[in-house]
């Protein structure tokens, strides 16, 4: 009987829990799973910009330098562009209300343990588990709201999906600027706890079940655990060089040892039936160019979220005022995101790119020389976030524009991977800029703000680099 009972309690454990029959035949339900998954959406994005205005304070706290803390931001950015493919086709299989639910608990959960983390190496790890539960989270949130709503609805459905991360990306530095200087970095943490228990209810009442599930596809266990070696090596190789005496030997070797398991990686990734990135889909035209656009699109936006806070003390602000002037980066790109499309409709994707990217290049090399001026900065990270949010959406678009509708999921998950990955090195290049500073003598602002000055450069050729007849260059018809 106790075995029974056990099996009838994991089936309830792997199977959706139906809406309420008052939910489900609500006129207004579509709308209310929408809303659920918005509270993911704000979430997701409030915490990837929330946690870098802690870094000093976690820095004095734990004895570390900005080289040992950056871990806290780059083990949940690893997981995740590791884990957001096959989360994705797992769901496929499972239920994506199920681990989208088991997402916000997992997540919610670490949130909790990186509030007491009582080590910088507890920490780091309680971040890594919160970077699996992210991929919960963002490898369905999709997924959910087009399958929640009327066809005729998509398009308004995932604006509203769009505008709650842009909130969650805005307020940010702000709220976290409040947060470390009146309460401890702790509550960056602890702030999530609340908000995941009202998304686990809303998410068990509000999302309906999935009803297109098919069998898993045999999973790419190879193309993974290369993928996630190199991508943690690489990271670490950029981490090392932040330090102040690394071992170049052993840096050396784990260099050298993130190319052959990258250069692995693809020559699995073209021998197995079901690939986590498809080489022959990447050198389509177009396709390559445009992950890369989007790997540096989010470098350039993240970078700076690390930058300036290391340079607060400079300007002899505090937390608090340095997260308003940071507030300027996300609100810029939150609000062209959301309506840069309305604006010169006849402008196709390629040229907002280049145009965004260009835009971008010349705000980042005024900030090298404005950096130790909070006012002039403010409006210059407004032209930055703004040009960065006419640039994505487009580069985004010219990718899923030149790929069959059938490839649509597998091509917009490498685009999350080369979201993580840009946001991932854009932390660790911040850190690097910021101590090569520091060893010379002066400010490493105007080191990383070259380095982005450069690679929004190069974004601006990626939008060149498509062969003709193959991507359309015209707006899109789904907008930002």
């Amino acid at each position: 009987m106790a075995a029974a009972a056990w099996q009838g309690f994991r089936r309830r454990l792997g199977t959706e829990v139906a809406r309420p029959h008052w939910v489900r035949e609500h006129p207004r339900a579509p709308w209310a799973a929408v809303l659920a998954v918005c509270l993911g959406a704000f979430m997701g994005q409030l915490d990837a910009s929330i946690v870098a205005l802690a870094f000093p304070r976690m820095g004095s706290d734990f004895g570390a330098p900005l080289a040992q803390v950056q871990w806290v931001s780059l083990a949940y950015l690893g997981v995740l562009a590791v884990a957001l493919v096959p989360v994705g086709r797992w769901s496929d299989a499972r239920g994506r209300k199920l681990l989208y639910v088991y997402g916000f608990g997992l997540f919610t959960m670490a949130s909790a343990a990186c509030g007491f983390a009582p080590t910088l190496g507890w920490l780091v790890a309680a971040r890594a588990v919160q970077g699996l539960a992210a991929a919960l989270l963002q490898a369905n949130s999709v997924a959910l709201v087009v399958r929640s709503v009327d066809r005729s609805r998509v398009r308004a459905a995932l604006s509203v999906q769009a505008a709650a991360q842009a909130l969650g990306l805005a307020a940010g530095p702000a709220l976290g600027g409040v947060l470390v200087e009146g309460l401890g970095w702790r509550w960056v943490f602890w702030v999530n706890v609340p908000v995941g228990a009202v998304a686990i209810v809303a998410g068990l009442l509000l999302l309906p079940r999935s009803r297109d599930l098919h069998e898993r596809e045999r999973g790419d266990l190879r193309g993974a655990a290369l993928l996630g070696v190199s991508t943690l090596l690489a990271l670490w190789v950029l981490a090392q060089l932040a330090e102040p005496h690394p071992l170049w030997l052993v840096v050396g070797l784990a260099a050298v040892v993130a190319v052959a398991t990258t250069t692995g990686f693809w020559r699995v990734e073209q021998r197995v039936q079901a690939p986590l990135a498809s080489p022959a889909r990447v050198r389509e035209s177009g396709i390559g160019a445009g992950l890369l656009g989007a790997l540096l699109g989010y470098l350039a936006l993240f970078a700076p979220l690390v930058l300036y806070p290391q340079v607060f003390h400079a300007w002899g602000a505090g937390v608090g005022r340095g997260g308003l002037v940071l507030t300027c980066l996300p609100v810029g790109f939150a609000l062209t995101a959301l309506f840069g499309a309305r604006v010169g409709r006849s402008v196709g994707n390629a040229t907002r790119v280049r145009i965004g990217a260009l835009v971008a290049a010349a705000s980042a090399v005024a900030q090298c020389v404005a950096w130790s001026s909070p006012g002039l900065v403010a409006a210059l990270l407004v032209l930055s976030g703004a040009s960065l949010g006419l640039v994505l959406p487009a580069n985004n678009a010219m990718v899923m524009t030149a790929i069959p509708p059938e490839a649509s999921a597998v091509t917009g998950g490498m685009i999350n991977v080369a979201r993580a990955l840009g946001t991932s090195v854009g932390v660790a290049l911040a850190a690097l800029g910021v101590h090569l500073g520091e060893a010379w003598g002066w400010t490493g602002a105007p080191l990383v703000l070259g380095a982005l000055a450069v690679a929004c450069l190069l974004l601006a050729l990626t939008a060149g680099s498509r062969q003709p007849g193959t991507t359309p260059d015209h707006p899109d018809p789904v907008g930002a």
